[in-house]
């Protein structure tokens, strides 16, 4: 009988293999090999009873429910919870040590997140700086830092207190007021209160001073007679706050506490300085601060007790929305003279203003969610590890940057409200001293934060990349050499610490750079590098300052430093060396470059397929019909390797009035499929064009397998081995659908193996059962020969006769237990052996004899 005539029809077969659009629910079967309506959900390749089908292009019905369909356990909330868990996979959370795959897709997961990381936060860091900030500090530094006085000098080279009024009486006017264009011309009233015609001028300047109260020292009593008063350095509990009333309408004699003032302390050149003191506002017209200046002079503001003078005054530039705040000091020591210092703060106070800016402000929130991402991250490991989590360097490094990113945004939000209502108040209080002192240093340390978590994030990048020997060099070479740089570092600083109190104490009081044991401390680490003045210490002192020089550099520069390189070099060499010898955790470029033969490989596969079905359509017709039937179609497909399921698939696939004969239209809607994923796959070959090479051109091995056994019980040899033909490569491995095929092979033979290990188990308990039962009658027969044996006083007759009967009643009892054995079989094969065993059998204080004794009787 011929394949034909068993077969079923086109619709039936649909039907059986699932893929009549109105058979069993109206679901066709997944995982199509020769479903050419769209791409494949899932490219594995299972069994080949169940996935070498193909789907149905017809639409299924809405309310049909395939009863076959398998149910997904956990439902979706399970789905939901396991990829939001995936979201936080790490290499720390998930076990990936014994999982090579899964360690390099986690590990460029964790790369691509974080770098994608690191851009958000490098927008959101350069966003809030520019160029220009530079140039308007240096605008301002300018104006009031190099304009001359009539005196001839600058406000840097203020020395005493007559130089400080020449400088407040013309440079500082001037420059806050720019009352005339440059032809002398008067500035409108509208645009009065700008610096450089550019810069608004926020409320009004102030000047502040600090004094120390009279007799705040203690004068020898030598000197008591002659010298009556002494004016300590400054101390907050040594300042004058005393107040004069006699000046009604000047404020700068009476003194206000730093709560009034809502000031702040400041670091000065000498010391720190309290946010009190006695205050004095300019105006916004020039005339009347230099009334107010001029009276403040006439009237020795400044006095013998006076330690320090603050010009504070806040400058903002629409034009390129920065403010610059100055804060210009002059403090007079109690040695007498003066010296100036000064701080320029250009900070974006208003944030959201152009477009770019409301893009730097989405990136905020995208930074936002990023740290709450990675706070979740890091309480996972935490809650994993406990405190082991703290032993990695690394993991302290994402704490502290996730520390310094909560106290940036915090202090973000507490900025934008601040400034909000500061200017608020100013807009309506435009005549008052606008106090962005304190704002704008929180900015700048806000603007250092930023700048230290952006430096941690660099190096962070080390984390992610240290699967590459390369990339760990630096880290293994101070990671092993850490023990001897910790002791020689205590030898290198008892050394330079020595000399650096030597320095101090030989040229504290006449060279500056040793002025004091910091000044001393950072000379000598520029010594090292080469930075050094050599005649100030020879003019210092003509015989130690040479000296001090020359062991210095003897035993630091030649000595310490060589010390120093030498451990560095030789650890080098070891990790070095170590390394050679060392494979890199995973080579990226092998990943990628498998992943790349992969795709390089299903396409190859899908494209042979399709060149194999158009020429079944063109070589199977035969009689040259345009009527393909199914015994044509099978016998071309089969001599180029393909099994009889995937054949009966495609088939049925097409023929869709199930006649088992495909129509000229029914090739052509063959034809026009294979077309269309013909021209998906240029596509895909194109895209590879454009991404790099193109990819090997590698067809599967000419030689196909034929098989000539086209039973339905072959199909899955067939299949088997059809499969394992195609799709060959070049190169040494195996493709991916070879692979899964392969795969599949192994499944079915482990199913096999798996019947014949149960039947081997079977037949094993049957042969342990069998000997139970041998051993069980070798007792029996060797109780019957000890009861022959104990009737001495018989006949041999007599012993004959029950010897005969006990055996027979023995052997009846044999023959009914093996009738009803399960195996229903008749007598048990180890009859026979059973004898044996009772003839081998030896009683104990019998002769040898004995066992041929009992033979004979019992064939007797």
């Amino acid at each position: 009988m011929s394949s034909k005539d068993v077969r079923p029809s086109s619709a039936q077969s649909r039907q059986a293999w699932g893929l009549d659009p109105y058979a069993s629910g109206g679901h066709a079967r997944p995982d199509n090999q020769f479903d050419f309506g769209g791409p494949r959900d899932d490219p594995d390749l299972p069994s080949a009873m169940e996935n070498d089908m193909y789907a149905d292009s017809e639409p299924k019905r809405n309310n049909d429910v395939s009863p076959t369909t398998p149910k997904k356990s956990g439902g979706c909330w399970s789905c939901f919870t396991s990829g939001l868990r995936s979201l936080w996979a790490t290499r720390q959370t998930e076990e990936t040590k014994g999982n090579r795959e899964l360690h390099v897709k986690t590990t460029l997961r964790e790369l691509i997140i974080y770098l994608v990381f690191l851009v958000i936060l490098c927008v959101v860091t350069f966003g809030m700086t520019s160029t220009t900030m530079y140039y308007y500090t240096k605008v301002m530094n300018d104006l009031f830092l190099d304009t001359v006085h009539s005196g001839g000098g600058t406000f840097r080279s203020i020395t005493n207190v007559n130089d400080f009024w020449k400088f407040a009486k013309k440079p500082l006017l001037d420059g806050l007021y720019w009352e005339t264009w440059y032809n002398n011309e008067n500035v409108p009233n509208e645009q009065l209160g700008y610096i450089y015609y550019e810069n608004k001028l926020l409320g009004v300047p102030r000047i502040r001073q600090l004094k120390v109260s009279t007799n705040s020292c203690q004068v020898h009593d030598d000197f008591k007679d002659v010298i009556r008063e002494c004016f300590d350095s400054y101390s907050e509990n040594l300042e004058d706050k005393t107040s004069e009333v006699s000046h009604a309408n000047y404020t700068g004699w009476t003194y206000q506490t730093e709560s009034q003032l809502d000031g702040s302390s400041y670091w000065g050149m000498l010391t720190t300085y309290s946010g009190s003191g006695y205050v004095q506002d300019l105006t916004g017209r020039k005339n009347t601060s230099a009334e107010t200046i001029d009276y403040l002079f006439d009237n020795l503001w400044i006095q013998r007790g006076t330690r320090v003078v603050f010009i504070d005054f806040t400058v903002y530039n629409a034009n390129i929305n920065l403010f610059c705040v100055v804060r210009l000091v002059v403090e007079f020591p109690a040695t007498g003279g003066a010296i100036p210092s000064y701080t320029f703060r250009t900070v974006k106070l208003i944030r959201y203003v152009t477009v770019t800016d409301y893009f730097i402000l989405a990136c905020e929130f995208i930074f936002v969610m990023f740290i709450v991402y990675y706070i979740v991250e890091e309480a996972i490991e935490i809650k994993k590890h406990k405190l082991s989590y703290l032993k990695s360097m690394w993991n302290i490094l994402d704490i502290v940057v996730i520390i310094i990113a909560i106290l940036c945004i915090v202090f973000d939000i507490y900025r934008t409200i601040v400034v909000d209502n500061k200017l608020k108040e100013l807009l309506d209080n435009p005549d008052k001293y606008a106090d962005f002192e304190n704002l704008s240093y929180w900015q700048t340390r806000f603007d250092n934060a930023i700048a230290i978590a952006v430096f941690f994030a660099w190096i962070k990048i080390f984390k992610y990349i240290s699967f590459n020997k390369t990339m760990t060099q630096l880290s293994s070479t101070l990671g092993k050499c850490a023990k001897d740089l910790a002791g020689f570092a205590v030898m290198f600083f008892i050394i330079f610490l020595a000399f650096t109190q030597l320095g101090y104490l030989l040229f504290g009081t006449q060279v500056k750079d040793f002025s004091n044991f910091q000044n001393s401390f950072f000379t000598l680490f520029r010594i090292i590098l080469g930075d050094f003045d050599f005649h100030q210490l020879e003019a210092a002192n003509r015989i130690l300052g040479p000296i001090y020089f020359m062991l210095f550099v003897f035993f630091v520069f030649f000595v310490l430093i060589n010390m120093f390189l030498a451990i560095i070099n030789d650890t080098y060499s070891e990790v070095k060396g170590d390394m050679a010898n060392q494979k890199n955790e995973f080579e990226m470029t092998d990943y990628f470059k498998r992943g790349y033969m992969k795709m390089v490989d299903k396409l190859n596969f899908k494209r042979d397929k399709i060149v194999d079905i158009q020429k079944a359509l063109k070589n199977a017709d035969i009689n040259q019909d345009k009527q393909l039937d199914f015994e044509e179609w099978r016998q071309d497909l089969k001599t180029r390797g393909y099994a009889d399921g995937e054949i009966e698939a495609l088939f049925a696939k097409y023929d869709m009035d199930g006649d088992r004969v495909l129509d000229e239209s029914e090739q052509k809607k063959l034809q026009a499929d294979l077309n269309k994923e013909q021209d998906a796959l240029n596509k895909e070959y194109e895209h590879l064009e454009k991404s790099g090479n193109r990819p090997g051109t590698a067809r599967r091995s000419s030689s196909r397998v034929s098989f000539n056994d086209d039973s339905g019980e072959d199909s899955d040899d067939e299949d088997s081995g059809t499969k394992s033909s195609r799709s060959g490569r070049a190169s040494n491995g195996v493709s991916y659908e070879e692979f899964t095929v392969l795969s599949r092979r192994v499944d079915r033979m482990e199913h096999s193996i798996g019947s014949i290990v149960s039947k081997i188990d079977a037949v094993l308990v049957k042969l342990e059962a069998m000997e139970k039962a041998k051993l069980k009658r070798r007792e029996t027969m060797g109780k019957i020969l000890d009861s022959i044996t104990e009737t001495d006083g018989n006949s041999d007759e007599a012993k004959r006769e029950q010897m005969e009967r006990l055996v027979r009643e023995e052997l009846e009892r044999w023959d009914s237990e093996t009738s009803f054995s399960p195996s229903g079989r008749g007598a048990s094969p180890s009859s026979g052996t059973s004898a044996r065993g009772v003839r081998s059998r030896s009683r104990p204080g019998s002769g040898q004899n004995e066992p041929d004794y009992f033979d004979r009787n019992y064939r007797v």
